[in-house]
């Protein structure tokens, strides 16, 4: 399929979704990102932008990208409202084409499936290429389908952590996992709905 018909898929997803006042951080992030020294931070695939706009409260400084451009346009929208458009840079950007410039200090890729053509593994060994010196890649995957998934294929695999890094076959040298697991949470969906849910979790640091 072209990158207009993931154009379109995904400002559909996110079209029909309402949008929310104050997106939420995705809980992983903010049990991992909790106490480090902000810095520059990536975010791909931001969706509805809880992660950025929580990542910029607490200074950092973030460039947030999606290939949606109503989900990018919304994230700056906020960024505008609460006053920090400075610290939030949103951009809609087709991973499978390109990757964004710069170095960071934190790349967070939550949940970056795609029913698209993408070479997830290139996109991630880009994202821990491009961190600084003791930054951190984190990724974190779906490990169950949740009931208002848009995805509820039956056949759906979900690779544990521990193969997504020996897929990115980084090398230990240089990146050391430091997480590498499956924890289970309540989620919130539309609505309100509740579900249990299990995250797959990686975080990547790059050697000082």
């Amino acid at each position: 399929m072209s990158a207009t018909d993931a154009v379109t898929f995904w400002d559909g997803v996110y079209a029909a979704r309402p949008a929310s006042d104050a997106p939420r951080p995705n809980v992983r992030l903010v049990e991992t990102v909790t106490g480090l020294s902000p810095g520059d931070a990536l975010d791909l695939g931001c969706g509805s932008g809880g992660d950025a706009l929580w990542l910029a409260r607490r200074g950092w400084r973030v460039t947030a990208v999606d290939v949606s451009g109503v989900a990018v346009e919304r994230l700056a929208e906020h960024a505008r409202a609460h006053g920090l458009d400075g610290r939030v840079d949103a951009v809609r950007h087709d991973l499978h084409a390109s990757f964004p410039e710069g170095r960071f200090d934190l790349v967070c890729a939550h949940y970056l499936h795609t029913p698209f053509g993408l070479d997830r593994a290139s996109v991630l060994r880009g994202a821990a290429r491009a961190l600084r010196p003791g930054g951190r890649l984190l990724v974190v995957d779906h490990g169950s389908t949740a009931p208002w998934s848009w995805d509820q294929d039956p056949d759906a695999r979900f690779p544990a952590p521990g193969d997504v890094a020996a897929e990115l076959a980084l090398d230990p040298v240089t990146w050391r996992v430091e997480r590498a697991e499956a924890p289970r949470r309540t989620a919130t969906g539309p609505g309100g709905r509740t579900a249990e849910v299990v995250d797959h979790v990686l975080l990547v640091r790059r050697a000082d």
